[in-house]
C-alpha cells in the first residue's frame, strides 16, 4: 500500500509545523520551527515542483506508484500547500506575533513610529539603502530575470506627460539585513527592509509617481540536472547549470494578500506565474527570516534550555586520536556527544608525519571548514592527500567548487564523483607509518563533514583501525577514483552494487522466520522510505507477521497493505530541537542481531543512483549503544508521532500512567551520564576539548 512521496513530505512538514504550535515551548522555539517549515517549504517548490512541472511539460505519461501523473500530483500539492502556508500565517498573526510585540520584538510598521524616528529612517534609507538599490524595468524586449527566493518591490509608475503606468521591480540587496534598526527605534525595535524602501522608493524615480507598489517573492524551477557529457568538463559543466537555474521558470510567485487584484495579475504576467501558482499571503514574506530571532544573543527566557555536548566517554583526551582508535573502535553520537574528536582525527593526521596518505569524501562542508583547512595543511606538508568533492550536492554546488580549487592550488588530487551518481558516502581513510608497516585508520558516518550541521544534525561515527574494513576503505577509494566496479568488499556493503541485494536479502531471511513460527525482527531509523523492492519486501515481511518498527523522519511511502501486516508493524516520526539525522538498521537474525549505520536512506535514487555505503557495528558492546538509540525511538511518547495509512501523523499518546519520555532529552541524559562515569574513572572530563 503506497503513498504519494510528495504528499508524504508535506506532512513531514507539517509535523515540523506542529512543533510551531506547541504552546508550552518557549516563543522563540516555536518561531524557529516556523521558520524551518517556511524553509523546508521553498526547497520543495524549487526540487520537487520544478521537477514535477519539467515532467508536465515533457508531455511524456509517466505515473508515480500510486498512480498519479504529474498533472494530478500537482494538483493535489497545490491543494495541500495552500492549507500548511494558512496554518503558518494564522499561527504567525493570531499566536506569535502578539507575543513577539509584547517582547519587543515585532517588526514595527512605518504608521508607528515617531517624527524623530521616521526622518532618522529617511536618513538611513538615503545613506545605507538607495545607493545599492537597481530598479530594473521588466516591460522591455528582453526583460531581466528576477532573482529565485528574494524580496523584490514591485512598483507601477505614473509617466508624466503621458498619462500610463509602467512596472519597475527593485531587488532587495541579499547584502542588506531584512531587519532594519536605527538607534531612534530603541534596543531591539526594526522595521523591515522592504517596508523602508516601500516607504522611500519614491527617491529613486525623479520625476515620476508611484501609483501602488508591492513585495513579491518568486521561487524558481531548481531541480536542473548537469548534463554529463563524455569528455567534458564537469566543473564547467556545474557552473552552467548554476547560471541555467537563476534563469528558470517561475514555479511560484507569493504576494500579500493587500496587493489589488489587477496589480496581482500584471506581477504574475510579468514574472511567469499562473493563477495556480500564485500564493496570497496574510503577512510578511519569506517567514525562514523570522527564524534569525532564535539564532541572536538575548532573550534567554524565551529560548529553550541549551545543551552542551558532553565529550564522548570512548575518548580519552590525553591521547592521540590514533592512540585512542587503536584501545578499539569508538561510536560518537553527535550532538548528545561533541564531534570534536572526528575533527582531531583528520586535523591530527595532516600534522602527524608518520601519516603518509589521507582519502576523504565530502558532500557538504562548513563555510570555513575545519577538514578543508587541515586537508590542506597535510597537502602542503607534501602527504598524499585525495579529496572526492561531490559538485551535485543540491543548492552547495557553488560552495563545493570553490572548496574544491582551494583544495587543488593546495596540492590536493580532486575528484569530482563518479558519473552518473552521486557519492554521498561517509568515509575518511587514514594511512599511517607504524613499526616498519603500514596501518589504516577509518571513519564512516551517517552524516557529512560539517561541524556547524554536527551541533543541530543527530548522526552516529563509527572511527576504527579493524583490518577488513580498512582494506574495505582501500577498495572503496580505488574504486570511486578509478571508475572500477564496487565489488569484492569484505564487510562494507556499497550502494548501487551491493546494499541492496543485501538488505533484501535479510528482509528475506526475517520473513523466513516468521513464516516457520520462529521471533523475526526487523527495526530501522532512517529520513526517508520510498524504494519499491524494499517496501514490497517489507509488504511481505510484514504480512507473514515480522514484527517490523520503522522511525522515519520524512518520506514514507509504505503503510502495511493486510489486517496482519499493520497489525506487526509501526511507524513512528520524531520531530524535536535536532534534526534526525542517523540511519539505523537492525535484524533480529534469529537471536544473533546484525546491526548496521549507513549514508544511505532506503530510497531508490540512494540504492540505485547513488554511491553510498552500510557499515556493521561489530563491536557487542558498540552494537547495544545503536540498539538504545532504536529503542529510545519506539519508546517516545512526547515528541513522536504514529503514520498513519493515507499519510498523515498523530502524536503517539503518553498512556496513563506512564512518565513521558522524550528520546532525545533521553539521550542527551544518557551521553552526559556516560560522561562522569568515565571522568569518575579518572580518564575524562565532562566538557570537550577544544583546540586553541
Amino acid at each position: 500500500m503506497y503513498i504519494n512521496r510528495e504528499i508524504s513530505w508535506l506532512e513531514f512538514n507539517q509535523r515540523v509545523l506542529t512543533q510551531a504550535m506547541r504552546r508550552e515551548l518557549p516563543l522563540l522555539e516555536r518561531v524557529k520551527f516556523l521558520s524551518i517549515s517556511a524553509s523546508n517549504l521553498d526547497e520543495f517548490f524549487q526540487v520537487r515542483v520544478g521537477g514535477l512541472l519539467l515532467l508536465q511539460q515533457s508531455g511524456k505519461s509517466h505515473r508515480d506508484l500510486t498512480g498519479l501523473s504529474p498533472s494530478e500530483q500537482l494538483e493535489q500539492i497545490r491543494l495541500r500547500a495552500a492549507r500548511m502556508v494558512a496554518d503558518e500565517y494564522l499561527l504567525l498573526n493570531d499566536e506569535l506575533m502578539p507575543q513577539l510585540r509584547e517582547a519587543g520584538l515585532a517588526p514595527l510598521s512605518m504608521d508607528e513610529l515617531s517624527e524623530a524616528q521616521y526622518s532618522a529612517l529617511e536618513d538611513y534609507f538615503a545613506v545605507n539603502v538607495a545607493p545599492l538599490l537597481t530598479p530594473l524595468a521588466l516591460e522591455v524586449e528582453h526583460p531581466p530575470v528576477l532573482p529565485s527566493l528574494s524580496i523584490v518591490l514591485g512598483v507601477e509608475l505614473l509617466e508624466s506627460g503621458t498619462g500610463s503606468t509602467r512596472f519597475v521591480a527593485v531587488v532587495l540587496p541579499e547584502c542588506l539585513p531584512r531587519a532594519v534598526h536605527a538607534p531612534t527605534l530603541g534596543k531591539d525595535a526594526y522595521v523591515l527592509l522592504e517596508e523602508l524602501v516601500g516607504e522611500f522608493a519614491g527617491q529613486l524615480f525623479p520625476g515620476e509617481r508611484i501609483v501602488r507598489s508591492s513585495p513579491l517573492r518568486v521561487t524558481r524551477n531548481g531541480d536542473i540536472a548537469v548534463q554529463e557529457a563524455e569528455g567534458g568538463n564537469f566543473a564547467q559543466e556545474m557552473e552552467e547549470v548554476l547560471v541555467a537555474r537563476k534563469f528558470s521558470d517561475c514555479v511560484r510567485l507569493e504576494l500579500p494578500e493587500s496587493t489589488p487584484p489587477d496589480f496581482a495579475r500584471r506581477i504574475a504576467g510579468l514574472v511567469g506565474a499562473d493563477e495556480l501558482s500564485t500564493y496570497r499571503v496574510p503577512g510578511p514574506l519569506r517567514l525562514v527570516d523570522f527564524g534569525r530571532l532564535a539564532d541572536e544573543p538575548g532573550h534567554e527566557n524565551l529560548k529553550i534550555e541549551s545543551w552542551v555536548p558532553a565529550f564522548p566517554a570512548g575518548v580519552d583526551p590525553g591521547l592521540t586520536m590514533f592512540e585512542n582508535i587503536a584501545e578499539g573502535d569508538i561510536l560518537i553520537h553527535n550532538p548528545f556527544e561533541s564531534y570534536e574528536p572526528v575533527v582531531r582525527f583528520v586535523e591530527e593526521a595532516a600534522q602527524d608525519p608518520d601519516v603518509l596518505a589521507i582519502k576523504q569524501v565530502l558532500y557538504r562542508t562548513a563555510k570555513k571548514s575545519r577538514f578543508i583547512n587541515a586537508l590542506c595543511r597535510a597537502a602542503e606538508a607534501g602527504k598524499q592527500v585525495t579529496v572526492l568533492v561531490e559538485l551535485k550536492a543540491r543548492f552547495d554546488e557553488s560552495h563545493n567548487l570553490g572548496q574544491a580549487e582551494r583544495l587543488q592550488r593546495a596540492g590536493v588530487q580532486v575528484v569530482y564523483g563518479v558519473k552518473g551518481f552521486k557519492t554521498h558516502a561517509k568515509i575518511t581513510l587514514v594511512v599511517r607509518r607504524e613499526n616498519g608497516t603500514l596501518r589504516r585508520y577509518c571513519h564512516f558516518g551517517t552524516g557529512n563533514y560539517n561541524e556547524d550541521t554536527a551541533r543541530i544534525y543527530s548522526d552516529l561515527s563509527l572511527l576504527t583501525c579493524d583490518e577488513h574494513l580498512g582494506a574495505d576503505a582501500s577498495q572503496f577509494f580505488n574504486s570511486v577514483t578509478g571508475l572500477t566496479r564496487l565489488s569484492r568488499f569484505r564487510r562494507l556493503f556499497p550502494s548501487p552494487s551491493m546494499m541492496k541485494e543485501h538488505l533484501l536479502g535479510l528482509i528475506a531471511g526475517e520473513t523466513r522466520r516468521a513464516s516457520r513460527g520462529e521471533r523475526a525482527e526487523i527495526r530501522a531509523k532512517m529520513n526517508s522510505l520510498n524504494d519499491p523492492e524494499i517496501m514490497a519486501a517489507l509488504e511481505e515481511a510484514a504480512a507473514a507477521g515480522v514484527k517490523i518498527s520503522l522511525n522515519i523522519r520524512g518520506i514514507c511511502c509504505w503503510v502495511p497493505g493486510t489486517v496482519r501486516g499493520r497489525a506487526s508493524t509501526r511507524i513512528v516520526s520524531i520531530v524535536d530541537r535536532y534534526l534526525e539525522h542517523a540511519r539505523i538498521f537492525h535484524f533480529g537474525n534469529g537471536g544473533e542481531p546484525l546491526v548496521y549505520i549507513a549514508s544511505a536512506d532506503w530510497m531508490r535514487r540512494n540504492l540505485d543512483r547513488r554511491v553510498e555505503l552500510m557499515v556493521p557495528i561489530l563491536n557487542r558492546s558498540l552494537a547495544e549503544r545503536v540498539l538504545q538509540v532504536l529503542d529510545a525511538c519506539f519508546n517516545d511518547n512526547v515528541q513522536a508521532c504514529a503514520i498513519g495509512p493515507d499519510g498523515s501523523s498523530s502524536p503517539v499518546p503518553c498512556p496513563p500512567g506512564e512518565r513521558p519520555f522524550a528520546m532525545q532529552a533521553h539521550l542527551h541524559s544518557l551521553a552526559r551520564r556516560h560522561a562522569r562515569e568515565r571522568e569518575r574513572a579518572g580518564r575524562l572530563t565532562l566538557e570537550p576539548h577544544m583546540p586553541k
